[in-house]
């Protein structure tokens, strides 16, 4: 199978800190599947590292206060835009992220508190029907 993933998770340090997040079972998934590695916020053109963002309401904002929701629509964009043409199956994307975080996120106080919710670009995935997975569900693609 072939599946779109947070570049994070593969080891890349695209992170908002500047660092990267990567799954212990990565390379066992890179021989079973093809991964083609994406991160939203560069692709929208935000820097690593950069300010920690976080959903509020229906904006992303900075924990300086800046409004990021252009940048993380235009990335998302072009997410979906290289999975359609790659004819990607699906999607692993990094929990809790105000990108990629599927089913929780961070509540845009900043604090660490997490609530129910997606990020702008599991949204737009989830929009499109796509399905998708988190690196939490690695062993579950291992075993397909």
């Amino acid at each position: 199978m072939k599946f779109l993933i947070s570049a994070c998770i593969l080891g890349v340090p695209c992170r908002y800190d500047g660092k990267s997040k990567p799954s212990e079972q990565i390379e066992e998934l890179m021989l079973r599947h093809t991964l083609i590695p994406i991160c939203p916020e560069t692709a929208g053109g935000l820097p690593t590292p950069r300010t920690p963002c976080e959903i509020v309401g229906a904006k992303v904002i900075s924990k300086n206060g800046e409004d990021r929701t252009l940048q993380y629509m235009n990335g998302a964009k072009k997410c979906l835009e290289l999975f359609k043409k790659e004819g990607c199956d699906g999607v692993i994307l990094k929990t809790k992220s105000p990108s990629c975080g599927k089913g929780l996120v961070y509540d845009g106080s900043f604090g660490g508190t997490l609530t129910s919710g997606d990020g702008i670009t599991a949204k737009l995935f989830k929009f499109y029907g796509i399905k998708i997975y988190t690196e939490e569900d690695i062993p579950l693609l291992l075993n397909r």
